[in-house]
């Protein structure tokens, strides 16, 4: 106890005595480090019995919290003498210099395609709905009538955690959660992080997908290339820009289409699938394919952004170059 007293009125003493802030520090880690008198107590009270341990204890932690306040109240004077010296007398502050201007963030350009992509479906009454990432493999292949065999299924392909769960291949399988448990009519949008075994210019282990439907009755083809078809002149309308549908196979859609644009007499890329839903994807979620019809497609963000932003590689979108993404406003 006595050596405690003569402890504490000694550290005080000295810290009480130091004129800048490395000394400070220094006498911090001397009277509270790891390598300290008082650090050294704490580990001999292991020697002690139960009753002599907690007053030694309590002892040693009234020293501790008295040193800490110690400390603080003379950071708390060099602080203050800091100021007085250096601001007040010595230097001269001319108030009517302009303050240091702080750079404004921006917004990825993946987000801004997926704002405005908002903007123009919101327009439409289109809602918006979501669904999990980590996916099973009935909502993910067997509802979208995607077959056994399907060369998608393989390891090769997709991202699998066990015989049953695997990361979402396409945000298609939110369709088929939000139709199970709605009637027509439906109009929905999607946005989200899709998983595919597959990395170069045009594709990456992960991107993000826009996942449209509509079901109702009387829903032709025809409806499906009006929204797309606007779609695409809202976001490129200042470009010049070319756009065809051409035939394809899609398991969950029939007849299938794929889009491609060319901009600026470009090459073509394909940027989005599409079709008529098939009857067996309806019958899957308990929706009478005799009386009703409705579209899909999916959107590849990321290939919008190459087109939109004129970038040759989509991989650059997830570098993180601060020399690249401030380009976007």
């Amino acid at each position: 106890m006595l050596n405690l007293s003569k402890f504490l009125l000694t550290a005080r003493n000295e810290i009480n005595s130091i004129k800048n802030y490395v000394e400070l520090d220094d006498l911090r880690v001397k009277y509270l480090g790891k390598n300290s008198f008082l650090n050294s107590q704490f580990k001999e009270m292991i020697k002690l019995d139960k009753q002599d341990r907690v007053k030694l204890g309590y002892i040693l932690n009234r020293v501790k919290n008295n040193l800490l306040k110690i400390i603080s109240r003379r950071k708390y004077k060099l602080d203050n003498l800091f100021c007085k010296n250096n601001l007040f007398l010595k230097k001269k502050i001319d108030i009517s210099l302009p303050g240091r201007q702080i750079k404004n963030g921006s917004l990825h350009p993946v987000n801004i395609l997926i704002n405005l992509s908002k903007n123009f479906f919101s327009s439409l009454g289109f809602s918006f709905v979501f669904g999990p990432e980590i996916e099973d493999y009935y909502h993910n292949f067997d509802a979208l009538n995607i077959p056994y065999c399907h060369p998608s299924r393989s390891k090769k392909d997709t991202f699998w955690f066990n015989n049953k769960y695997l990361l979402r291949t396409q945000t298609s399988s939110v369709q088929i959660r939000f139709m199970k448990k709605s009637s027509p009519p439906i109009r929905f949008i999607s946005f989200g992080r899709v998983y595919r075994n597959d990395c170069d210019r045009l594709h990456t282990p992960m991107f993000h997908q826009i996942e449209g439907v509509m079901v109702d009755k009387n829903i032709s083809i025809s409806n499906l290339k009006w929204i797309i078809n606007n779609f695409l002149h809202t976001l490129f309308g200042n470009k010049k820009y070319c756009i065809r549908f051409r035939p394809s196979y899609f398991p969950f859609t029939e007849p299938s289409v794929e889009v491609d644009i060319k901009i600026n007499n470009d090459k073509w890329l394909e940027i989005l699938g599409c079709g008529m839903i098939h009857t067996n994807v309806l019958n899957n979620v308990n929706i009478n394919s005799d009386i009703y019809s409705g579209f899909a497609f999916g959107v590849g963000i990321e290939r919008l952004a190459m087109l939109y932003y004129n970038t040759k590689d989509l991989r650059v979108f997830f570098e993180n170059d601060i020399r690249f993404l401030k380009q976007f406003k």
